[in-house]
């Protein structure tokens, strides 16, 4: 044999039989030449690699070659993968720029087109992606699909740039991606019947289901923020072919501890049949997506991991396309040096930029209820605080300052409101990453502190600080579009969870208190967000006042 072939001998996980058997895989050159039956077999099983089936790897605020080194440690060994985040700061550039950093890697990346490029038209981005642009990404063969159509009010009232993208999407025959929240009944299936096919968003099962009656895939989503696996669980035993698995947004922090994985090991500790659970996490997605990822079939791509059994689940090895890419908790992708690209026009700010005057003495004013693990929220009306004719932070009553500040500009004014949730008890925190337009975004008791946030951030051109006071600021930049690290995975994850830490000292009980922050500026998730140009209500599509 040639260092190109190996055979593997195990349990093997039958996903399509649904049958486990003693069996030996053949490999050669990176794909399953053969697959025979035994009397023997190693003590262990081999079944297909997990994929996620919708991320944006920038939230894991590493590149695709950092990211792809963690992630084979779960056993992953694909996502479904949409660039709009750096397309939102960087366009057409940034998404090649994904594109090319992935390519350095074996890991199967398989990139979408990002539909909402901005997300809507009441936020400053760094680009705009317009139907034609669109339609010129997909028909690159290394774009598989539309990516999440965020714009589901335009869906609805049949917008024609809307249109023209899910237009181009049909022609070109590559699925079309949705993102509906709550969206539920005769809305849900007209949404459907444009030729939207998936759905990440739901939050409750009766959501999910009316979506799966108008044709639709639900993915069930476990990120840093948004946790949804407790509600939509039950699919797997009543929609089991209509089911994939997603993380969206996964910080570095995280995915040093788990992946998908954690998805499959929970699903079977409640008991739910094996088979679906692992078609959810290795199948669904490559049939929905047509994608070229192997299934522990012959002639396909040897993509597939050993573990030590189907309760634990402990990755022991994962191959990808034949190659030894993880084993027993180590990650033998090498590291590489990422290239640089940003957009950046931002100017320092002073504490004035952040005051809010307030038009009455006793206002009553609008805050955003921040939900831990949600990104909706919920629309609040409460007494605000006022000191020197200015609204300004109640932390007794926990209600803090909000601020977006356009970070493609050289200057432009500030926007300013209230949120409920965060904690914090003194200081301030900010961050460039600001779903989905990027712009700096912060949160703080008072102006001074924000500011300080604020500034250390446009200093280092992008990434997340915390502001202890005006005079003693963590920073961890993010030159990569202000959304990612150069660096090392592991690195970025030790250095991630130590802000995390500053956090809580100052007194915020959320779990992930960035990625909570990053979708306070998420216009098309309801209910109240904050965007560069005012607060918006997502339910009624408007600005509104902070002041009632």
């Amino acid at each position: 044999m040639d260092n190109n072939t190996f055979t593997i001998s195990g349990k093997l996980v039958d996903l399509f039989l649904r049958r486990i058997y003693l069996g030996e895989v053949t490999v050669n050159n990176g794909v399953i030449t053969s697959i025979a039956e035994s009397e023997t077999a190693e003590d262990q099983y081999i079944l297909p690699g997990f994929v996620d089936a919708h991320i944006h790897i920038e939230s894991s605020m590493l590149t695709p070659v950092a990211f792809a080194r963690m992630a084979v440690v779960h056993g992953t060994v694909a996502t479904v993968s949409d660039p709009h985040e750096i397309a939102n700061v960087n366009g057409m550039q940034g998404v090649q720029y994904m594109i090319d950093n992935s390519k350095l890697s074996p890991f199967h990346f398989f990139f979408g087109a990002p539909s909402c490029v901005p997300a809507t038209t009441f936020e400053t981005a760094g680009a705009t992606l317009d139907s034609k642009a669109v339609e010129e990404l997909l028909q690159n063969p290394d774009i598989w699909y539309l990516s999440e159509m965020m714009n589901y009010p335009g869906v609805l009232h049949k917008d024609p740039e809307v249109m023209a993208k899910i237009a181009a999407a049909k022609r070109i025959g590559k699925p079309v991606d949705g993102h509906a929240p709550g969206l539920r009944g005769t809305d849900a299936a007209a949404y459907a019947s444009v030729g939207i096919s998936t759905d990440h968003e739901c939050f409750t099962l009766a959501e999910a289901l009316d979506k799966v009656n108008a044709g639709m895939h639900i993915l069930i989503r476990e990120g840093s923020a948004a946790k949804n696996y407790e509600a939509l669980a039950d699919l797997l035993k009543l929609h089991p072919d209509r089911v994939m698995f997603c993380s969206d947004d996964k910080h570095p922090d995280e995915l040093v501890l788990h992946h998908i994985n954690d998805l499959v090991k929970r699903s079977l500790a409640r008991g739910y049949d094996l088979y679906d659970v692992l078609r959810a996490a290795c199948v669904n997605p490559v049939l929905h997506y047509k994608l070229p990822v192997g299934m522990l079939r012959v002639n396909d791509p040897a993509d597939f991991i050993v573990v030590n059994n189907l309760t634990d689940l402990d990755i022991l090895r994962t191959y990808i396309k034949g190659q030894l890419v993880a084993e027993k908790g180590k990650t033998l992708l090498p590291a590489i040096p990422a290239k640089l690209i940003n957009n950046f026009k931002a100017e320092r700010k002073q504490a004035d930029d952040f005051k809010l005057p307030a038009r009455s003495a006793n206002p009553t004013i609008r805050v955003i209820d921040a939900i831990e693990g949600q990104l909706i929220t919920n629309p609040l009306q409460l007494p605000g605080k006022v000191e020197n004719g200015c609204l300004v932070s109640d932390t007794a009553n926990d209600i803090l300052k909000i601020v977006v500040v356009n970070r493609y500009k050289s200057a432009a004014p500030v926007a300013v409101a209230f949120i409920k949730n965060f904690g914090l008890k003194y200081g301030a925190i900010a961050s460039t990453v600001a779903h989905d337009c990027h712009n700096i975004i912060a949160i703080g008791a008072d102006d001074a502190s924000i500011c300080a946030a604020v500034n250390a951030l446009i200093d280092c051109k992008g990434g997340i600080s915390v502001a202890k006071s005006k005079d003693n600021v963590a920073t961890m930049p993010l030159p990569i579009a202000g959304l990612m690290s150069p660096d090392d995975g592991y690195e970025v994850a030790a250095a991630y969870t130590k802000m995390n830490a500053l956090t809580k000292e100052l007194g915020t009980p959320l779990h992930a208190p960035f990625m909570t922050l990053s979708f306070m500026a998420l216009l098309v998730i309801p209910s109240l967000k904050l965007s560069d140009k005012g607060l918006f209500d997502g339910n009624s599509f408007a600005f509104t006042n902070v002041e009632v």
